[in-house]
C-alpha cells in the first residue's frame, strides 16, 4: 500500500522544491502542483470556477500517481490550500472541494513555515499576510484534527528537518508493522 506523504501550506514556504528534493531523496514518485499547469495555460484572469477545476485536476493527477507509485508517494499541496484560497479570494468554497476535504486523507503532512523570504512569481498573490494565512491552515488541520510537522529552517537545513521527520515516520510505521 503506498503511503501519501503530502507537503501543504501558505504559497512562497519551499513546497514544490522540497516535494522534488524528498522524493529524489527516498527514491520515489511525486505528485506536482496541478493549479502552476493549469494557471500557466490560462489566457486570462483565474475565475472561481477555476479554483474548483484545479482541485479536481490536482485528485486526478494524485489518483494517476498512487497506481504508478510503489511504496512513497510525495504530494505538492492539496485541498486545503483549495478551501483557503477560495476564502480568501472568493469568500466561499465549492461543496465538492468540502466534501472531498473530509475523505482524502494523508499518512504525513508536513507543513513548510513561513520562515523563508516570499518571492514574486505571477502566480502568487498574497506577500504581506502570511502569519495570519498560516494560521488559518493550521485552524484548518486542528478543526479535522489532523496532526501535521512543521517544517523550518533554511536551505539545506529545511531539507534535513523535513528528511528526519519522514524517516522518524518510516521507522514507526515499520514499528507498528513488526507489532
Amino acid at each position: 500500500m503506498v503511503k501519501k506523504i503530502l507537503i501543504t501550506g501558505p504559497e512562497s514556504t519551499g513546497k514544490s522544491t522540497l516535494v522534488q528534493v524528498l522524493a529524489k531523496y527516498f527514491k520515489a514518485e511525486y505528485v506536482s502542483e496541478y493549479a502552476r499547469e493549469y494557471l500557466e495555460k490560462l489566457d486570462r484572469p483565474y475565475q472561481e470556477k477555476d479554483l474548483l477545476e484545479i482541485a479536481k485536476g490536482q485528485v486526478k493527477s494524485e489518483e494517476g500517481k498512487v497506481l504508478e507509485s510503489s511504496s512513497l508517494l510525495f504530494v505538492d499541496t492539496d485541498l486545503t490550500v483549495m478551501h483557503i484560497w477560495s476564502e480568501e479570494k472568493f469568500g466561499r468554497t465549492s461543496d465538492w472541494v468540502l466534501q472531498e476535504m473530509k475523505t482524502r486523507t494523508y499518512d504525513l503532512y508536513l507543513v513548510p513555515d513561513i520562515d523563508l523570504e516570499w518571492i514574486y512569481d505571477p502566480q502568487r498573490e498574497n506577500p504581506n499576510d502570511r502569519e495570519r494565512l498560516m494560521q488559518l491552515y493550521q485552524q484548518s488541520f486542528k478543526k479535522r484534527e489532523i496532526n501535521y510537522h512543521l517544517v523550518k529552517g533554511k536551505g539545506e537545513q529545511r531539507v534535513q528537518n523535513a528528511i528526519d521527520i519522514v524517516e522518524r515516520f518510516l521507522v514507526n510505521m515499520n514499528d507498528t508493522m513488526k507489532e
